[in-house]
């Protein structure tokens, strides 16, 4: 299993940086997602459900996406989502925005992928070194850095 916890402080209002989780600004930080659709509950509440089709060089990817957790209050918010991709990999993703004052906002970006089955497992061990996934992490924290500094009021 691969886990990380990273965070970065955003030079921006915590609404603007919160905006970008939302359904409509998905694709923003996700450039990969081809489509995400909201197919059970609404997107602001636990035990949403979306089709996801991801983009992974030719292959496309779809799966299902499980909010597990959602807090937004003016300070503090959070989803928390789930799912299983080609049958082989389970995937827990947080994503926290704290707000530190009206101009700053820690982000933070925490996760876990785990192999389900043999060739998930086999798949991790060999074809993710260690410096290459902290690399993505921090390109998708750098990333929602880039995209709320854009956000307009």
């Amino acid at each position: 299993m691969i886990q990380w916890k990273e965070e970065i402080i955003i030079n921006t209002h915590i609404e603007k940086v919160w905006s970008l989780f939302l359904d409509k600004n998905i694709k923003k930080i996700m450039p990969k997602v081809e489509e995400h659709n909201l197919i059970e509950k609404n997107e602001n509440e636990v035990g949403a459900k979306h089709q996801q089709t991801y983009r992974e060089g030719k292959r496309l990817e779809s799966y299902i996406v499980e909010t597990l957790a959602y807090e937004d209050t003016e300070t503090y918010k959070k989803k928390q989502i789930h799912f299983i991709l080609a049958n082989a990999f389970v995937t827990n993703l947080t994503f926290i925005v704290e707000k530190i004052d009206d101009q700053h906002t820690k982000f933070i970006y925490e996760g876990s992928n785990a192999g389900i089955n043999f060739i998930g497992r086999a798949m991790l061990k060999l074809g993710n070194p260690k410096g290459n996934n902290l690399k993505v992490v921090h390109e998708f924290l750098k990333r929602v850095e880039q995209e709320a500094m854009k956000v307009q009021e």
